[in-house]
């Protein structure tokens, strides 16, 4: 067991030492070579001044002042070994957690793990959000949906262990190549609608769809990952407790999900599509702002541009498309992540998006009938006076009343 321990703290420090600059590869490799041959000519239980630390202090890689200022790093990082895994490096790290590439070692094959900081680990509240990604995850097995292995924790480290994906973020692309074309979005929106149908059709909402929760692997499929906001729609006590919350990101939130309402279902994640193929095909976020709360407004009262108005050669399908998704009444979008399939796949094939069409001809409908009610009004209200037959009525009064009086004149002159 202590030469376990011991070659552990081991292969973190060589590791450190490497990463900081304060040794290179090979002077590593010779400290390991010369404590080999000292424990092959030692009882294995007798460690002391074997480690690697002391070996490389001895051979003047490093100084001893040096060990003791990364120390606790290398403490840190022995705390968050997570059994039957082998932490490789960190891909990358955020608010809510950071994510390791790590080894499984029991089937021989790369995953990605995440880990909740320690910050938040006596926080019952964010601890039980993050057991709850996992448990979304769990639920769903798709090929478009990053695939969930098991969550847990050890050593007061909560983990998540999660399929590794060799790749990009769609954001990635974004960010250092530009817009995609509309083939090439349309081809990763097609994926992307798939995995999403399959959670709404399992009774979940993702509730945080953009391009850095898209992947991209190197043979061009696309992986919907994070459910860290994901919610079965079903759960009224978690809608409650989360009433008058806005959950997601700025630039692709849905206005219900400004508003914190309580009965947020799969047509917000159509509206977060929605903005996440407008930001693919433009380049640009549908709404920009000095601020979040900036953003946010925007996505409750202004209308974006289309994108076949920024950039002409997209089809006028694929904006309409957009300008569904992106409704400001949910009632107004597709309804059924299926009908957005449809008309995406109608699309690609070179034909109109008739879905979409139907909620245009509705739409236009209702405003056609309101704007004929309103014509009628105002040609009511500028008819002259005597097609009125009021009009008409009173002067027959008077009429009938000047004709009496005369009468009575007439008899009264002629006594």
């Amino acid at each position: 067991m202590a030469e376990n321990q011991q070659s552990s703290l081991d292969s973190l420090l060589g590791k450190l030492v490497i990463e900081r600059g304060l040794a290179t590869s090979d002077e590593v490799q010779d400290a390991y070579a010369l404590q080999k041959q000292r424990l092959d000519r030692s009882d294995l239980e007798n460690l002391a001044g074997q480690s690697l630390a002391d070996l490389l202090v001895e051979t003047g890689v490093v100084t001893r002042a040096q060990i003791e200022r990364i120390r606790p790093e290398i403490e840190e990082r022995q705390r968050r070994q997570i059994p039957g895994y082998q932490l490789i490096e960190r891909l990358g790290a955020g608010a809510m957690a950071t994510v390791y590439k790590a080894k499984q070692l029991s089937l021989d094959r790369m995953v990605a793990i995440k880990v909740l900081p320690r910050k938040y680990t006596q926080r019952p509240e964010f601890v039980e959000r993050f057991y709850e990604e996992g448990k979304s995850a769990a639920k769903l097995n798709h090929p478009n949906i990053v695939g969930a292995i098991e969550v847990g924790e050890a050593a007061e480290t909560h983990y998540f262990v999660m399929e590794y994906v060799e790749g990009k973020t769609v954001f990635d692309d974004i960010t250092h190549r530009g817009r995609y074309s509309e083939p090439e979005a349309l081809d990763i929106i097609v994926q992307i609608t798939k995995a999403l149908d399959h959670a709404h059709q399992k009774g979940l909402i993702h509730r945080d769809v953009k391009p850095k929760n898209i992947m991209i692997t190197q043979d061009g499929v696309a992986k919907l990952a994070d459910m860290g906001l994901a919610r079965a729609i079903s759960d009224r006590e978690a809608a409650e407790q989360e009433a008058g919350k806005a959950f997601g990101t700025p630039y692709y939130i849905s206005p219900e999900q400004i508003r914190g309402e309580i009965d947020v279902d799969f047509r917000a994640d159509i509206y977060s599509l929605g903005c996440t193929l407008y930001h693919m095909v433009t380049g640009r976020v549908p709404f920009d702002g000095p601020n979040p709360s900036a953003v946010m407004q925007m996505h409750l009262k202004n209308q974006p541009k289309p994108v076949d108005h920024i950039h002409p050669e997209l089809s006028s399908g694929l904006a309409e498309v957009i300008e569904v998704c992106m409704a400001k009444e949910r009632n107004k979008r597709y309804a059924s992540t299926a009908e957005l399939l449809d008309d995406l796949q109608a699309i690609q094939r070179g034909e109109p998006p008739m879905q979409a069409r139907k909620m245009f001809d509705l739409a236009q409908l209702t405003s056609l009938e309101s704007s004929e009610t309103k014509q009628l009004k105002i040609i009511d209200s500028e008819l002259p006076v005597t097609a009125n037959p009021l009009f008409w009525l009173m002067i027959g009064g008077w009429s009938v009343s000047v004709l009496l009086l005369l009468l009575i004149v007439i008899l009264t002159l002629t006594r």
